[in-house]
């Protein structure tokens, strides 16, 4: 894909927002535009949102899950990035469900519905989906710890590997940061560096970030 001069929708959650970076400017999707020439970097990250449905709506902006947002974004962009599923890991109520699902009710149905829907949008055009970055205590099958998601569910890997299943099913291009973003906050130097609280990139992490994403599109 040839990236000067084009657009693209990213869609997201706090790291694509740019929490963690000290300003806009150091976030991923502004660094990527930068150094790629991008025309426009359409960023749809809402802090603390998940792909799939939550059960409980508490706040109107805040549970606004991926499938939501899949029809207010630009259309006639060039290319889509869906960087997403850590809060659903960490404190997403909804159920895992089964691979049959396809409804955005649980998280298997969420991601067929999501990625169903994107080819249908953008038929033809570069649509990636990236897997989340390793997280602090990403094991514990409750997640975040703040008590926030009601059950045992499973660990992050488990909503990694559905995310890969589900795109591999739709054809669609997998970026898999969870395996190869060289960010493991367990590393107390990666940590430092590039992911201080041990969830969201440092500008150092930002940048890394865009680069990886920015060279698998120039691959497509």
């Amino acid at each position: 894909m040839e990236l000067k001069g084009s657009t693209i929708n990213f869609l997201g959650d706090s790291i694509t927002f740019g929490i963690g970076a000290s300003s806009e400017e150091k976030r991923f999707t502004d660094v990527l535009t930068r150094e790629f020439g991008l025309k426009q970097a359409n960023n749809y990250g809402i802090c603390g949102s998940r792909i799939a449905r939550q059960r409980v709506v508490t706040d109107e902006e805040y549970d606004r899950d991926f499938c939501m947002r899949l029809d207010e974004m630009d259309a006639d962009a060039d290319a889509v990035v869906v960087f997403g599923g850590t809060n659903d890991y960490g404190h997403g109520e909804a159920p895992i469900g089964m691979a049959c699902d396809r409804e955005p009710t649980t998280f298997y149905g969420a991601c067929h519905y999501l990625m169903d829907g994107l080819l249908t949008r953008y038929p033809g055009k570069p649509v990636v989906i990236v897997t989340p970055l390793h997280r602090l205590d990403e094991d514990n099958p409750t997640g975040d710890g703040t008590g926030r998601k009601p059950l045992s569910v499973a660990p992050l890997r488990v909503y990694r590997d559905i995310l890969i299943e589900v795109a591999q099913q739709y054809a669609l291009p997998v970026l898999d940061l969870y395996a190869t973003s060289g960010i493991q906050p367990e590393n107390a130097v990666s940590r430092e560096r590039l992911l201080p609280d041990g969830l969201h990139p440092s500008d150092e992490g930002h940048a890394l970030i865009a680069r990886r994403i920015g060279h698998f599109l120039q691959m497509l």
